[in-house]
Order: structure tokens, then C-alpha cells, then sequence
């Protein structure tokens, strides 16, 4: 699942689908679709790497201006509660802040905590917080604001997607507030890293009792305040002047909700927006981009992880001999070349990307004719399956057919279809067998093992139930060693790849469209600095 899940077509966009390819045309730089556009110029005839910029441009922003972002279509449900399934991403780092988050090295730093500790036994963890921080609504923050977050998560009503994550280990009625600035929470079991857990995006800080309104409102402690928001339509946020860590650059952010890749791109290439979220660029478009004189790309090295799951609770891949005969029956290296033209990380069907330090580098062969036999002691010696794709990334649709090529050769005949991006993770995601989709790197490992892959949590996407792994992750929580942990980590990455239904062929740079005015554009995680990004010549 990507990070814009459920999301669905309003049938709004902030831009008119005609209004921008008329000025991306005037402008002399339409895309008429990316298959088209290789072969097409210098620019894209050239190799990716040599290509595609490897950061954005770089220097110092001018203070003011409004940066104006084209985000993907989103559900007519979409919220600003950060904790929810259906919250607006894209506003999330500008209206709030969390009590930890990741840095560009991938260490866990100080937000609105400015330090934590933990007991002897990693079993009860304190965190003291900053002084002096107001909301939007010139309210202070407390401790009393950081533990209704928490609690606002791990209710059930909610319906969080961090919830699973954090219930096994915080009880609600338990964490305590024995002053303003220090809030305490006492774990169910011991976890060595619990603070990782606090850097996901979905545990933004709201205000004590906002659950009814936060939706809305938007209150915050971040960078910016909320000026208008319409789901899955368009919005503003504009600088907050009271925030703690100082003014934004920018005087303001506008989001456009534009329906399609090739319709974001367009405005981009028609200086009508000046950054593309959640938009993935093939390397055709990013060459294309890159070589106009408005637009060029911010490179991100493997920020995604590109997965064909395997729904495990469905016929045939309810059967781990099937799921084995998928994965040893395709080429990851194939699949590379054909949809990221070489660049990327092969993924050998670990989700763990190999910069993290728990990452196992152990993985199966590419091996057509053990695939063949395994599939035949399956009683599925002809397995045709359908494998569903869609234009909402432009890596999907070659992904599945370089795996509909490379998986022939094991005797899998693979039927590609496309269906609409505008319910694509509404309709096909966890309701078909076999459908592209890709995540976010930049989790920490605990996260993403029991976020994605634990039985139960609402973001597994295969569905996959193992006690084995759960009990592995269970017991890498609780182990204070390193070396242990990293072993235990490494031995639940093994059972993700033998018995898991994700294949996962590789990991991906991000390529992001971006105005050549802008600024401090650096991406790590799922996020960029709001504090900092900004304009030339605002």
C-alpha cells in the first residue's frame, strides 16, 4: 500500500485538466505519456543516471512566497486527523509536529520532546518536553496534549493504522502526566527502541479533546496554520509566526488536488505548480522534466519499495508452495531494467532496505524450473493468475508486465490488468489475489515489520498470519542487546521471504518534479523540511 491508501477520485482537482495541458503546451512541454517519450531527445536518450539530477537546486531561499503543490486525487473522506487512515498527508508536517522523529540520517531527534529515557528494563519510558510551545489557537502544550494523542490513537473509534502497532505494548488508562512538561508511558513488555515508534506520520500531536474537531481544524504546533482545506479538493495553509523553532521561510503552501501523473507533471511543466507529492516519476517524464527550463528533479535514493503482494487468504496463494513458486519464478534483475532502466536496489523480496542496519543480505536464487516444480507439486503445474496494475504510479504497469515476462519461463501464464487509478486503493488493493503497489522506505524496522506484515495489522496487505514471526517480533521488542536484537530482526526477515506473500523486486529512487525556483528540498522519510523550503526569487 502506498502512502495516499484509500484514496479515491472526488471527480475535483484544484487545476482543470484543460487549463493545464493548454499552458503546458503553450509552454512547449506536454507529455503525451511516458512510453512515448524515450528515444524522444538528448535528455532522454542519455542514461538515467547520467540523465536525472541526483538533489534539487541548490542555495539559499528567499524569505516569503507561496509554494504551490500538486498532490494525487484523495477520498471525498479525507481528514486532517493525523491519526486517521484518511488523513490529508501532505498537510500533515506543515500544521503539526510529533514528540520524536527521524532526521536525514535516520537517527530518532528531538520534536516537541527534547529528551527521553528509558527504565533499566526498557519497560517504562520518560519523556520531557519542550516549554514554552503554543498551538494555533495560542493554547500551551502540555503533556496532557502528548498523552491524548496516544490515546486518540490506540482508540479503537479511530481506526488508526498505528494503532495495531502501539496496542501491544501501551495501555491507554496507564500513561501518566505527573507534570505539564514530563509525560510517562509504562509499556506491557519491554522495548528497547520504543521511540522509533513515535516517529510515524500518523503520530503528529493534536490538542487534549480535539478527536471531534482536529479533522477540521487542523490545530497544530507546526509551521504553518491551517487557512482552508476542502477533501480531496484544494487548500492553504499559511506561515504561523509563534512557532517555537521560528518563522517558515514561505509565506504560504497551496495544495491542488490534479487527477492524474501526467496532469501534475504538466503543470509543473507549465509553472503552474512548483512540486509534485506522492507522484513517483518514470524516468522518461523525469528526463523530460529535468531538461526544461521551469522544472527539473529532486532525486531521493531508494525512498520506495515496489511490491506485487500476494493475498494469502485467497486461492491459490493461500498455499506457501505457490507463494515460493512466484517468487523463485521471476528475475528481479529483469523486472530492474525493464521498469527503473537499471537504477534502484534489486529487492530480492525483502522489504527492508539494504541501508538499514538489520537488513539481511541472505535471499533464494532466481530459479524458473524449481519454481516449475514446486508449482507442480501444488497441483498447479498451469497456474494462470491475474495480475492487477493501474496508471496511479507509473512504475506499476511495467513492473507487472516485466514480471508477467520474466515469470513465463517458469510455465506462469500472468494475465496484466489495468484498472482505474482513481479506485485503485479502494477497489483493488486487499480485495484482489495479485495487484502492484509500493511503500515508503524510512520506517524503522519495527515499524515496518509489525506495520505491514504482523497478523491483524489493518496495513497488511497480504494478509499473511505467522505465530512464528509475530513471536519473533514479540521477542526483539523486548530485547535490550543489540546484537540479539538485529538477529532476531534478521530471522523474521528470513520468514518474510520463504512464507510471505510480498514479492518485492526492488527499491526505487524517488523522482520528484520540482520548480527550478525552488529551495531546501531535501527528502528523508516521508517528509521534507516545511521550516525550511522555499523560493528563489519569491
Amino acid at each position: 500500500m502506498s502512502e495516499t491508501s484509500l484514496r479515491t477520485d472526488p471527480g475535483a482537482a484544484g487545476i482543470p485538466r484543460r487549463s493545464v495541458l493548454a499552458a503546458a503546451a503553450a509552454g512547449g512541454g506536454v507529455l503525451a505519456g511516458s512510453a512515448l517519450l524515450t528515444g524522444c531527445s538528448g535528455a532522454a536518450s542519455a542514461s538515467p543516471t547520467e540523465a536525472v539530477p541526483t538533489r534539487g537546486p541548490a542555495g539559499r531561499p528567499d524569505r516569503g512566497g507561496t509554494l504551490r503543490i500538486a498532490r494525487p486525487p484523495a477520498s471525498d473522506a479525507e481528514t486532517l486527523d493525523p491519526a486517521s487512515a484518511l488523513s490529508a498527508y501532505e498537510y500533515l508536517g506543515a500544521l503539526y509536529n510529533r514528540l520524536v522523529r527521524v532526521d536525514k540520517e535516520g537517527k530518532v531527534v528531538p520534536d516537541l520532546a527534547e529528551s527521553w529515557e528509558p527504565d533499566a528494563k526498557a519497560r517504562t519510558w520518560t519523556f520531557r518536553l519542550r516549554r514554552g510551545i503554543t498551538f494555533h489557537d495560542g493554547s500551551a502544550f502540555t503533556s496532557a496534549d502528548a498523552a491524548y494523542t496516544l490515546r486518540h490513537i490506540l482508540d479503537t473509534a479511530t481506526a488508526s493504522p498505528q494503532g495495531p502497532v502501539l496496542a501491544p505494548l501501551v495501555d491507554p488508562k496507564r500513561l501518566r502526566t505527573p507534570d505539564p512538561h514530563t509525560l510517562v508511558i509504562p509499556l506491557k513488555s519491554p522495548h528497547a527502541d520504543f521511540p522509533s515508534l513515535l516517529t510515524h506520520y500518523n503520530c503528529y500531536v493534536v490538542p487534549d479533546g480535539s478527536a471531534k474537531s482536529i479533522g477540521r481544524t487542523g490545530i497544530g504546533t507546526g509551521p504553518f496554520k491551517l487557512a482552508s482545506f476542502t477533501a480531496a479538493g484544494p487548500g492553504r495553509v499559511v506561515a504561523y509566526g509563534d512557532h517555537w523553532a521560528g518563522r517558515p521561510v514561505l509565506d504560504a503552501i497551496d495544495f491542488f488536488s490534479v487527477a492524474d501523473m501526467q496532469a501534475r507533471a504538466n503543470a509543473l511543466l507549465a509553472g503552474q505548480v512548483d512540486l509534485l507529492s506522492q507522484t513517483n516519476l518514470d524516468f522518461a517524464t523525469a528526463r523530460v522534466i529535468a531538461a526544461s527550463s521551469r522544472a527539473t528533479i529532486a532525486r531521493s535514493k531508494n525512498a520506495q519499495w515496489y511490491v506485487l503482494p500476494m493475498l494469502t487468504t485467497e486461492k491459490p496463494f493461500t498455499d506457501v508452495t505457490v507463494r515460493q513458486a512466484m517468487k523463485l519464478a521471476y528475475d528481479p534483475e529483469h523486472i530492474r531494467k525493464v521498469a527503473l532502466q537499471g537504477a534502484g536496489t534489486l529487492g530480492w523480496d525483502n522489504p527492508v532496505p539494504p541501508s538499514d542496519p538489520t537488513h539481511i543480505a541472505a535471499h533464494p536464487t532466481h530459479d524458473p524450473e524449481r519454481a516449475r516444480h514446486l508449482l507442480k507439486r501444488a497441483g498447479h503445474e498451469r497456474l494462470a493468475v491475474d495480475l492487477y496494475t493501474s496508471s496511479y504510479d507509473p512504475i506499476f504497469t511495467p513492473m507487472a508486465l516485466a514480471y508477467q515476462e520474466s515469470a513465463a519461463r517458469a510455465g506462469i501464464r500472468i494475465r496484466v490488468k489495468t484498472a482505474a487509478a482513481d479506485s485503485y486503493y479502494t477497489q483493488i488493493w486487499m480485495k484482489k489475489p495479485l495487484m502492484a503497489t509500493y511503500w515508503y522506505t524510512g520506517r524503522p524496522v519495527d515499524q515496518l515489520l509489525n506495520q505491514v506484515f504482523r497478523s491483524g495489522s489493518s496495513y497488511n496487505e497480504t494478509a499473511w498470519s505467522d505465530k512464528e514471526f509475530d513471536a519473533l517480533l514479540d521477542r526483539a521488542r523486548r530485547e535490550t542487546d543489540e546484537g540479539h536484537r538485529r538477529e532476531l530482526y534478521g530471522q523474521a526477515q528470513t520468514l518474510v521471504i520463504e512464507r510471505g506473500g510480498a514479492m518485492t523486486p526492488m527499491f526505487a529512487d524517488r523522482l520528484t518534479g520540482i520548480s527550478r525556483k525552488v529551495r531546501g528540498y531535501a527528502e528523508h522519510g516521508f517528509e521534507f523540511d516545511y521550516l525550511g523550503i522555499g523560493l528563489k526569487g519569491a
